[in-house]
């Protein structure tokens, strides 16, 4: 079980920065984590990943999520799709 954070620097609304939560094992694990999590507010869904607003990102890092950068984070993301583990949802 690991789920990793990048650190905030995408910008988003109300001049909020954001990172992003993944998980190299399930998505079962990510949306377990994630719902346990109580933030100001929510964790935005995108298939693979949650927007993590840079006032929650402590919190999220203190409940055991992993820092690391953002390009470990996306080769981790990927290698797990290849590997079969973690596949996205499918949408519409």
């Amino acid at each position: 079980m690991t789920l990793l954070i990048d650190r905030p620097r995408w910008s988003g609304p109300h001049n909020l920065k954001f990172a992003h939560l993944v998980s190299d094992a399930s998505f079962d694990e990510l949306h377990s984590f994630a719902g346990a999590l109580e933030l100001p507010r929510p964790l935005r869904f995108h298939r693979d990943h949650y927007d993590v607003p840079e006032p929650s990102w402590q919190d999220v890092v203190d409940a055991g999520a992993r820092v690391t950068t953002t390009k470990e984070l996306v080769r981790r993301r990927v290698r797990a799709i290849s590997a079969g583990t973690a596949r996205p949802r499918r949408y519409g």
